[in-house]
């Protein structure tokens, strides 16, 4: 039977969000997989999209052969991401927190440092690239000094706005980015009739038929590393959907949050195109702008834009920087407080916001990381795709059942549970997670920033993130195989495909165990 609808007024948009990764009441999951749409797409409908996507280009590759590595790129990174958003309505919590069902009630520690970490990283993208097209686009319209001065108060505008919105959390959030997605998608169509005059499709790149050999032998190793580029994007996002998604009902159809998340990362071909095709432009126009030794996309897209195109400029950079900024900053002071739960969320958003606008600075103006911060992002995801496997498996091979009170233990500090495993650790889910990392990183190559030992093994080919995808799949399920998972951690259905043994549960120990335990949720088929 379907529960009665709740009739108490929602919250206001200026009323700052009180819940940290507890469990969210039912009576306040009022989100929809729309709205989950909105969240995932704003973050990516942005101006760092766009820089990402003129990656191909900046490889030596065609439009046409960059169209076929951004599509790749997009899909496969699209339906890698797209199940990591049915935790949050099953559990009500982020998904580092449910990882505590896979990885151990201290295990979970690890999505949160991952999270935080592609949070900061992709935060800094945003506001580095955003502030710089707006301080560029502010001095063509209106001679504004493009020094160091006109960048700090662009940046600080950036992080500052961020920080606001992340404070007073979810619902504001969303506020935003429904402005963000319709405004940010109008200027990029209206970008296409700007530069439409200029794009010529048959951009032919540094791969063609008169290319010595020397060239030639590096288009798989550039196209492979162009798509790898741009299936991070939508990658990146795995560690947050559970952050918005949470407020989504555990009714609502899986299929319908599934399709949701797909669908914001299909819709991100809009600045991946723009990006692209400009970058192309920029490529025949004003080559000097896409040097790989020291590439300016801001700077050249600046250069061919028409005069009456540099408000636009001006406005992409500033609704995509804060929609991008939101959703990272948020899920980062999110998981910052379900790591150490002392922290409220607002002091834990506050405390991390403070220290990321520290890193943009410093990075900036001290340290020079704008270009390597790329390397770092790239890393990351290679880190944190493994993660997501052992995620998505565990889901499958527990049949979307959890027992939502034990996954808090960690959050109360509290002992024992279903979820304990060995100490608070589930050696399986760890094993086939750094193990995977580790031969991801080892194989991972980065031309003229990072390549690891195993780097070249596969003619300059990076295939450090597809073999730590296939690693941590293979590793992870013959690891449930030969040593079995206590039965508890089971639903009533039982194991899939993985073995299970008959262990005692250890009882929930601590602060509050006391209370009542709520009865496990499991996932329904959703029609």
């Amino acid at each position: 039977m379907s529960p009665q609808p709740d009739t108490s007024p929602a919250p206001s948009l200026t009323e700052v969000e009180t819940h940290g990764v507890d469990r969210i009441p039912d009576a306040e999951r009022t989100a929809t997989p729309l709205d989950l749409f909105r969240l995932a797409f704003g973050g990516a409908n942005t101006f760092s999209t766009c820089v990402l996507g003129a990656f191909p280009i900046l490889f030596g590759l065609s439009f046409w052969q960059g169209l076929a590595a951004t599509l790749l790129g997009v899909v496969a990174g699209a339906l890698i991401l797209c199940p990591m958003a049915v935790f949050g309505p099953v559990n009500g919590t982020n998904n580092a927190v449910s990882s505590s069902a896979h990885l151990g009630v201290h295990g979970r520690v690890i999505g949160s440092f991952l999270s935080l970490l592609t949070a900061i990283a992709f935060f800094s993208i945003s506001v580095w690239s955003s502030g710089d097209a707006l301080v560029g686009g502010a001095h063509r319209l209106f001679g504004l000094p493009r020094g160091d001065l006109s960048y700090v108060v662009a940046y600080a505008l950036f992080a500052c706005l961020v920080l606001a919105v992340c404070v007073y959390g979810f619902r504001f959030m969303l506020f935003v980015n429904k402005v963000a997605v319709a405004a940010a998608s109008l200027l990029f169509l209206l970008g296409a009739i700007a530069f439409a005059g200029d794009f010529d499709p048959s951009y032919a790149g540094v791969f063609t038929d008169s290319a010595d050999a020397a060239t030639q032998s590096l288009f798989w190793p550039s196209f492979i590393g162009a798509a790898l580029i741009v299936l991070s994007n939508p990658v990146s996002f795995g560690a947050f959907l559970g952050d918005w998604s949470r407020y989504i009902p555990a009714s609502t159809p899986r299929r319908k949050v599934i399709g949701a998340a797909f669908l914001s990362q299909i819709a991100t071909l809009l600045p991946f195109l723009f990006g692209l095709s400009t970058a192309s432009i920029i490529a025949a126009k004003a080559p000097g702008y896409v040097d790989p030794a020291a590439p300016d996309f801001v700077g050249g897209l600046l250069a061919i834009s028409p005069g009456w195109f540099f408000l636009p400029v001006c406005l992409i950079a500033l609704i995509g920087g804060m929609s991008t900024g939101t959703t990272a900053l948020y899920g980062t002071g999110l998981d910052f407080s379900s790591v150490f739960p002392r922290l409220s969320r607002v002091q834990a958003t506050l405390f991390v916001g403070v220290l990321s606008i520290a890193f943009i600075f410093i990075g900036r103006f001290g340290l020079n990381l704008v270009q390597s911060i790329s390397t770092f992002a790239t890393m990351i995801i290679t880190c944190t795709t493994p993660w997501m496997v052992v995620m998505m498996l565990g889901f499958w091979t527990r049949r979307g059942w959890y027992d939502p009170d034990a996954l808090q233990v960690f959050n109360r500090r509290q002992r024992g549970g279903r979820y304990w495993f060995a100490h608070g650790w589930n050696w399986r889910g760890m094993t086939a997670w750094w193990v995977s990392a580790v031969i991801g990183v080892l194989f991972t190559n980065i031309p003229g920033q990072f390549v690891g030992p195993l780097g070249d093994l596969a003619d300059g080919v990076d295939i450090g993130l597809p073999l730590s995808l296939v690693v941590a799949a293979v590793l992870f399920l013959s690891l449930l195989r030969l040593f079995p998972e206590p039965r508890a951690v089971y639903g009533p259905e039982g194991a899939r495909l993985a073995r299970t043994v008959d262990v005692p549960v250890p009882p929930i120990t601590g602060p509050g165990a006391e209370s009542g335990e709520p009865e496990p949720v499991a996932v329904t088929n959703g029609g």
